[in-house]
C-alpha cells in the first residue's frame, strides 16, 4: 500500500495539485484494490477546486506538514514506556531519537514526554561515562559508542545545564572510543569502544562526530584544571577519505562514500584503474557529507562539493539510492541532516535545473504517512524492508519527524 500511496503522491505533484484529501482518497482506493491510475485521476478531479499550488513551502504544504508532525508525536507519546524508554529499553538510543523530536517541537505533552525520556536515559548512564545497557552479549545490550553519542545528542538538545556534567562524561566516553593506531581503521569510530562490535564505519564515526560537535560548547564549563576533551577529527577526517569515492574520478560514483572498508552493502564496481572497489550509495553518502561538515571541510572543498555533486546526480526518494528499500527512513533522516548543514535548499541536477529538496522531501513524508482517522495520529513504517531494525514503527516514526522538522527548519 505505501508504494502505491507514494505512486499517487507522484501523480498529483506532476499535476501541479497536491492535499491530504487527496492522499486520503488515494489511499482509501488503493486497499479497495481500484487501479492507482483511476485513483489518481477521481483524487484529481475532487480536490483541484480546493488546492493551492504544491511549491508554496510557506503555505499549505508547510501547514500540511506540521499536522503530520504533530500526529506523529501524538502517536510516539501514546507508544512511550512508563519508565520513559520506547522500543527495547536495552537499546537507550531507540529513546534518544524520539526525545530529540519532541524536544525540538511545541507539543503539548514536550514536557510530561522528555521529563520521562530524561530519566530513563539517566538511567543507564555509567561510571565511565557511557549512556548504553550493560548487557554481556552485544544483541542485547552494549553498542556502547552508538548509544552513548545519540543519548548525549539527545540530553544536548533538552537544554538543561543540570546536565552538563554528564554530557562532558559522555564526551570524554566518546573520545576514547576513537581508533587510534596504525590500522587503516585510524580514526573512526565503531559499534563498541571495544570487542567484536569495534570495528569502524561510517554511521558510528557520523554519530559519533556529531555528538561532539553539538556539545562542543560545553568544554568551557568544565572545572578549573581539568583539561578540555576532544576527538581527533584530523585523524577522523583521514579515515572518512578512505571510505570516500576519489573526488576527482569520473563516473557516478565519484565523491560518494560507503559504510565501512570491507563489507560491500551496496555491492561493488571496477574504476578507471580496473579495480573493484566498494559501491557508493545514498545513506551513507549523505552521512559522509555530514561528517566532512562537522569536521569544518569548507563548502567549497573537492570533497564536500563532489559528495553535494553525487546527490544531485543520484537524485530519488523512492529509494535509498543503490540499496533499495534498505534504510529508506534513515536515508530521508541523514539526508535531511546533510542538506540542512551545508545550507543549500536547492540542489542542481544533471541538466542543470534546480531541485528544491525541502518541499520534495515533505511531498514524500506526508504521502508515506499511516494515519490513523480515530485517534487522529500518525506513524511511519517501512514495509518493504526490515533490514537496519526499520520494521520497528517508532524508529521510523522517529526518523521521519526529524527529517520533517530539518525540511521545515531555517
Amino acid at each position: 500500500m505505501l508504494r502505491y500511496a507514494f505512486d499517487a503522491e507522484q501523480a498529483a505533484r506532476y499535476t501541479g495539485l497536491y492535499g491530504g484529501q487527496y492522499i486520503l482518497l488515494a489511499q482509501k482506493m488503493i486497499r479497495a484494490r481500484i487501479d492507482i491510475r483511476v485513483a489518481g485521476c477521481l483524487a484529481i478531479l475532487l480536490v483541484a477546486g480546493d488546492l493551492r499550488g504544491a511549491d508554496d513551502p510557506s503555505g499549505v504544504l508547510r501547514k500540511r506538514a506540521e499536522v503530520a508532525a504533530r500526529r506523529g508525536l501524538d502517536w510516539l507519546a501514546k507508544q512511550q514506556h512508563k519508565r520513559g524508554s520506547w522500543s527495547s529499553p536495552r537499546l537507550p538510543a531507540l529513546s534518544g531519537l524520539p526525545l530529540i523530536a519532541f524536544a525540538r517541537s511545541e507539543h503539548p505533552q514536550r514536557e510530561a514526554v522528555m521529563t520521562r525520556a530524561r530519566a530513563f536515559i539517566l538511567a543507564n548512564v555509567h561510571a565511565d561515562g557511557g549512556i548504553y545497557y550493560k548487557a554481556p552479549v552485544s544483541i542485547t545490550g552494549g553498542l556502547t559508542t552508538y548509544n552513548t553519542a545519540i543519548c548525549m545528542a539527545a540530553l544536548a538538545a533538552i537544554e538543561d545545564s543540570e546536565l552538563t556534567p554528564v554530557i562532558l562524561r559522555a564526551r570524554r566516553f566518546i573520545a576514547a572510543s576513537q581508533r587510534l593506531d596504525d590500522s587503516d581503521r585510524h580514526g573512526g569510530f565503531g559499534y563498541n569502544r571495544s570487542g567484536r562490535m569495534s570495528r569502524p564505519d561510517l554511521n558510528n564515526t557520523t554519530y559519533a562526530m556529531e555528538a561532539m560537535r553539538l556539545t562542543q560548547h560545553l568544554e568551557d564549563r568544565r572545572a578549573p584544571g581539568v583539561s578540555a576533551v576532544d576527538v581527533e577529527w584530523d585523524a577522523a577526517l583521514r579515515f572518512l577519505k578512505r571510505l570516500q569515492s576519489d573526488p576527482a574520478a569520473a563516473g557516478e560514483d565519484a565523491g560518494g562514500f560507503h559504510y565501512n572498508l570491507s563489507e560491500p552493502k551496496a555491492g561493488t564496481v571496477t574504476n578507471k584503474e580496473d579495480v573493484v572497489v566498494l559501491r557508493t550509495y545514498g545513506s551513507m553518502t549523505y552521512s559522509g557529507l555530514l561528517a566532512l561538515i562537522y569536521a569544518d571541510v569548507r563548502r567549497s572543498d573537492p570533497r564536500v562539493t563532489s559528495a553535494f555533486g553525487w546527490a544531485g546526480r543520484h537524485w530519488t526518494l523512492e529509494e535509498n539510492p543503490g540499496m533499495g528499500a534498505r534504510g529508506l527512513y534513515f536515508f530521508y533522516y541523514v539526508l535531511s541532516k546533510a542538506l540542512r548543514a551545508h545550507g543549500s535548499d536547492q540542489i542542481p541536477m544533471a541538466d542543470g535545473t534546480p531541485l528544491l529538496w525541502r518541499e520534495e522531501l515533505l511531498r514524500t513524508l506526508l504521502a508515506l504517512q499511516i494515519v490513523d482517522e480515530s485517534t487522529d495520529t500518525g506513524y511511519w513504517t517501512n514495509a518493504q524492508s526490515k533490514k537496519f531494525m526499520e520494521g520497528n514503527a517508532v524508529l521510523v516514526t522517529a526518523y521521519a519527524l526529524l527529517a520533517l522538522q530539518n525540511a521545515l527548519a531555517p
